[in-house]
């Protein structure tokens, strides 16, 4: 059982505000006097603007999740980072037929960024939208190639999906590509959201795992609960006493569990039958008035990882999953889990 935080907290393994609209600048560069390359894009990020050659043949991923968005776009990186579920080439079911036989070079952050084995990549362009990349960090990156870093300032982890898509996009000259992508999982919750109307404001809460430690782990309305909000959903704000630190999640003593009926169903994201055979052999869990009508929602290990990734991949595979389970806990059917494809 995972005893510590999948995202970096801020929030960190190692593991949200919105950027304005206006953060990110784009401009196509033509050939002239001051000698710039035709294609070449100016991007604008947390640590000033990038200037990035047309075309990148060979991009590096050193952020947690940066992969699945590239690989969306068509680019498959040379280089990706591992957060956490060692999967293979750290790339998730719902983005290996994109990566198909591509083996690009596994690099790790749980000493930071590895710089050397970034330099013998020899990358033309470096992802970082969700490195939690200091102003060092991208002093030492832009060193060896183009750098795109984080956009807000304040969320130098897990800025807004949409904005990180287009972030990339505009990198690697796709910025129409990106837009699209962007509207296509939009659509396809606002779709889903319009098929199940019992959805509209039934509020619900998305917990971590099992027990940390004396407390539950939920995640208050903003941080990272777009997947719920998007389909209708409601999140309640009594979840709000109990965080302690901007952009990190509750942390509900056992004591106090019993804030989480204010929801109408609960999402426990659990990785194994260990976990949800933990949560219901806990008296404190079984107490609760949703355990008791039925009104939860496991998952597996994969839907866990599409729901903290919050990717353009993870999101439709998540949407896939859950939307099922969810309908049939409210229409009374017993807790159901959510499970991607065999």
């Amino acid at each position: 059982m995972r005893t510590t935080e999948h995202r970096p907290r801020r929030r960190s393994r190692l593991l949200v505000a919105v950027a304005a609209a206006g953060l990110l600048v784009l401009t196509g560069c033509s050939s002239g006097d001051d000698g710039d390359a035709v294609g070449e894009t100016t991007v604008t990020h947390a640590f000033g603007d990038t200037v990035v050659p047309a075309n990148p043949q060979r991009v590096v991923s050193v952020g947690l999740t940066e992969q699945d968005t590239l690989l969306a776009l068509g680019i498959v990186p040379v280089g990706v980072t591992e957060w956490y579920g060692d999967q293979p080439y750290a790339t998730w079911p719902w983005a290996q037929d994109l990566l198909g036989d591509a083996t690009p070079e596994v690099l790790s952050q749980v000493d930071g960024i590895q710089f050397e084995k970034v330099s013998a990549l020899e990358p033309d362009l470096i992802i970082g939208t969700n490195a939690g990349m200091s102003a060092d960090d991208y002093a030492r990156l832009s060193a060896i190639a183009p750098t795109i870093a984080h956009s807000d300032p304040d969320s130098p982890y897990f800025e807004p999906w949409d904005q990180q898509v287009r972030t990339i996009g505009a990198a690697v000259g796709k910025p129409d590509e990106a837009d699209a992508l962007v509207r296509g999982v939009e659509d396809r919750y606002r779709d889903a959201a319009a098929q199940h109307p019992e959805f509209a404001d039934t509020k619900a809460v998305f917990l971590q795992n099992a027990f940390y430690d004396g407390n539950a782990i939920a995640y208050q309305d903003g941080l990272s609960t777009d997947f719920l909000t998007s389909l209708g959903f409601t999140i309640p704000d009594e979840l709000d006493a109990f965080v302690t630190a901007q952009d990190a999640q509750a942390y509900i003593p056992l004591e106090n569990l019993s804030v989480l009926d204010a929801a109408d169903v609960l999402i426990w994201g659990t990785e194994d039958t260990d976990d949800r055979t933990a949560l219901e052999a806990d008296p404190v869990y079984a107490s609760l008035q949703e355990v008791r009508e039925n009104r939860v929602v496991f998952t597996d290990g994969v839907v866990a990882g599409a729901i903290y990734f919050t990717s353009p991949l993870s999101l439709p595979y998540l949407l896939d999953a859950l939307v099922p389970a969810l309908s049939s806990t409210l229409a009374g059917d017993g807790p159901a889990t959510a499970a991607g494809p065999a």
